[in-house]
């Protein structure tokens, strides 16, 4: 355990249940084109993404249990969700690290429409009436769409709230040092 676990669990335990809150209170209630922003998932894939595999199951898992248990859900649905989408984004950092600017857009998306389709699907298997019709898949497209839109803001805004106590990375400190030299004659 380093230096920074308690500051960094601390962070992501107030912004998990500020997050799960806002939307149950707030953003749930708020229409886009027919269809409800969901910043959840795109919080836990932005946190996997930030800090790695591990934290990221673990946000997702503590969200995921909190909106199950707030809405009075089958336990466990948004849990197993919240937990592959932190852990994937968490996978695609450390096998990756992906750094160019439209990768926090992207994972949102996808964390998103892993999260939608997924849940909807989860609920088909569980026997839970559904009528799939055009108007609930083209609910699917504009959520994820929305939410594609939103992940940038929300990752400005995560970033700045786990930077102070974000573990620093090896390979980015190597990369910065590699690129101030101005040619590899300069060794000498």
């Amino acid at each position: 355990m380093g230096p920074t676990t308690g500051p960094l669990t601390a962070r992501l335990a107030i912004m998990g249940v500020v997050v799960c809150i806002t939307q149950i209170a707030a953003v749930s209630q708020i229409t886009l084109f027919g269809a409800h922003a969901d910043v959840v998932p795109i919080v836990v894939a932005l946190c996997g993404l930030l800090l790695g595999s591990l934290p990221g199951a673990v946000i997702g898992f503590a969200c995921g249990f909190f909106v199950d248990c707030a809405l009075i859900q089958t336990m466990g649905l948004s849990s197993l969700l919240y937990l592959s989408i932190g852990y994937g984004a968490g996978r695609l950092r450390e096998l990756r690290d992906p750094q160019a600017a439209v990768v926090p857009a992207v994972v949102g998306g996808a964390a998103t429409a892993i999260v939608t389709v997924g849940y909807s699907l989860m609920q088909f298997m569980l026997g839970t009436p559904v009528a799939v019709t055009g108007l609930l898949i083209g609910q699917i497209i504009v959520t994820i769409l929305v939410n594609t839109l939103l992940s940038l803001p929300v990752y400005a805004g995560v970033r700045r709230w786990l930077v102070p106590v974000l573990p620093d990375d090896p390979r980015r400190r190597r990369r910065r040092a590699q690129t101030t030299r101005l040619s590899p004659l300069s060794r000498a």
